[in-house]
């Protein structure tokens, strides 16, 4: 059968054991007899290989004969492009056509772009695009064409700048006595209160309890309670390292909004007045760490984008391989040439026993197989792709937050790219864009505890929001979210991300926090027996496009 596009050529690699880069999968598929040139190349190659380069598909077929008609060779670059095809000539439509897309690809596995910027996604399709009510969403773009994104066709690894920050693989140390937890939440009071002393003029809790009554006084702690009292006032807790005290927040006080906003075992400050006995402090303002408002974006000194994506779920019964074989099929292309990055936020694979009756819904039942199959379907990639990964709770690793990284036989098992696997959450700097990676599993506790207009699964990025307000991903402790006592509370969200990169809820969304663009990327599982049973209609096959010169972005749909 032969090769008529990009996307079987890398299939069939990746079925022989195989990733290819880029470049000689457009060769081969230029190539005029597409299968023997494939065999050729294939046979030609070292023993020890991984990847099918350029060079071994020239030395196999000869470059002449592997250019199609329709490619031109950029002599400086070493790299083949597609002619650049015409522009949208309305201008307000990111839609495009399969031919300005892959002029080698077939009609039905071309992507439709959207965009986000007016606070819905549109899409040329026959399906009907998730709305987004996204009014603070200025960081999605409409692109008019594909010479917008192309660049010179030009990927030089040597211009690629990627460090790791947070990773706390092996690094450990919690033994899970009631010791390790007081040191996680003393680090949290710690590092948190810091952020807050600038703005209020703190005491500790002994100190305010042995000032005068009617004395002015303020207290940054750790959230122990919060309820309301008979007359309609609320009562909050908070604990420092000397102890606690109560302060009262008036109804009259307008900071209802505010006091919807708190969760358990988070780092408030309040400010208020003393009662005439001293046993409690009438809050006249509350405040979160926050994110600064006034907070100044970093950006790469080229054009290169970054995919970010999540939840692709191999394993199950639903995993959608035919949108995301149209995914990588477009990594191939010259249009997705910028594309150098791939940032996937957790859950690669199904797992197992996660939710009740699950093996039903199972099409590989062995954990390490699910892993293989990944494996195999990442190798459809270009092979020149930096990949970062972290984990998520379907995951084979700890459910408790932080999450290490795989065991080194999971890793042996996804080393076709050289994928960074690294811990959950963890800060990722990409050519000088910061992006905090975090799986998301605390989004359901945040959503749960906090009015539907502050935080849906119809709206995941305004959860997001709660979380960089105050900055700890996963803030509640005792709750839907586990998490593990470690020396330092990995999970505090100490420097600014310039993106803040999440999963897990299987929504698309995203928009923009005091200049911090925040998205959850969808998945690529269509909507399994126990999504429905519990009413969760997943947005799958989308795959944000960040710019990372200009941190505008850009939605994708494959399914």
């Amino acid at each position: 059968m032969p090769l008529e596009s990009n996307a079987r050529i890398v299939e069939e690699l990746a079925r022989r054991g195989y990733n290819a880069e880029r470049e000689a999968v457009t060769l081969l598929a230029g190539a005029p007899d597409s299968a023997t040139a494939l065999d050729s190349a294939v046979d030609r190659a070292p023993d020890d290989a991984l990847r099918i380069t350029a060079d071994h598909v020239r030395a196999a077929i000869g470059s002449a004969d592997a250019v199609g008609p329709e490619s031109t060779t950029d002599s400086d670059s070493e790299t083949t492009t597609a002619p650049d095809p015409d522009p949208d000539p309305d201008g307000d439509s990111g839609t495009q056509t399969d031919a300005s897309l892959d002029t080698t690809a077939n009609a039905d596995r071309s992507p439709v772009e959207t965009e986000g910027s007016v606070g819905t996604v549109r899409a040329d399709s026959t399906d009907e695009a998730p709305n987004r009510a996204a009014p603070d969403a200025g960081g999605a773009r409409e692109s008019t064409g594909a010479d917008e994104t192309g660049g010179d066709g030009a990927r030089d690894p040597e211009r690629r700048e990627l460090e790791v920050g947070n990773d706390m693989t092996g690094r450990s140390t919690g033994t899970g006595e009631y010791a390790d937890f007081v040191r996680t939440f003393r680090d949290r009071y710690e590092r948190l209160s810091k952020l807050l002393r600038g703005r209020v003029n703190h005491r500790p809790a002994e100190a305010i309890a042995d000032m005068p009554g009617g004395s002015d006084a303020a207290m940054i702690g750790l959230v122990n309670d919060v309820r309301s009292t008979k007359s309609g006032h609320w009562l909050v807790e908070l604990e420092d390292t000397t102890g606690t005290f109560p302060a009262l927040v008036m109804k009259d006080k307008g900071l209802a909004d505010v006091v919807d906003e708190i969760l358990m075992d988070e780092c408030v400050a309040v400010e208020g007045t003393l009662a005439d006995d001293s046993g409690i402090l009438f809050a006249d303002s509350l405040h979160f760490p926050d994110v600064p408002r006034t907070h100044r974006t970093g950006g790469a000194d080229r054009h290169v984008q970054a995919a970010l994506i999540s939840d692709v779920h191999v394993g199950s019964d639903e995993f959608m391989a035919d949108a995301w074989s149209r995914f990588t099929d477009w990594l191939h292309t010259p249009e997705a040439d910028p594309v150098e990055y791939i940032l996937l936020a957790g859950d690669m694979v199904e797992g197992v026993g996660v939710y009740p009756d699950q093996d039903e819904e199972l099409e590989i039942v062995d954990i390490y197989d699910q892993y293989e199959a990944f494996s195999e379907h990442l190798k459809e990639v270009p092979a020149d792709t930096e990949v970062v990964m972290i984990p998520g709770n379907h995951d084979a690793v700890r459910l408790a937050e932080p999450q290490p990284g795989f065991n080194d036989e999971i890793r042996d098992i996804l080393n076709v790219h050289d994928a960074r696997v690294v811990s959950n959450p963890a800060t990722v700097s990409v050519e000088g864009v910061e992006v905090l990676m975090y799986h998301g599993v605390s989004l359901d506790e945040v959503i749960a505890e906090l009015p539907e207009e502050k935080a849906s699964y119809d709206e995941p990025h305004k959860a997001m929001y709660q979380l960089l307000k105050k900055r700890h991903v996963a803030p509640q402790f005792g709750g839907h979210t586990r998490v593990a006592p470690e020396e330092r509370d990995y999970l505090v969200i100490e420097d600014v991300p310039d993106v803040f990169h999440t999963g897990h809820v299987h929504k698309l969304g995203w928009g923009k926090y005091h200049n911090v663009l925040a998205v959850n990327s969808g998945c690529w599982q269509a909507q399994t027996d126990f999504q429905k049973s519990v009413n969760i209609d997943p947005d799958a096959g989308y795959a944000p496009i960040l710019d990372l010169d200009t941190l505008e972005m850009t939605v994708r749909k494959f399914a």
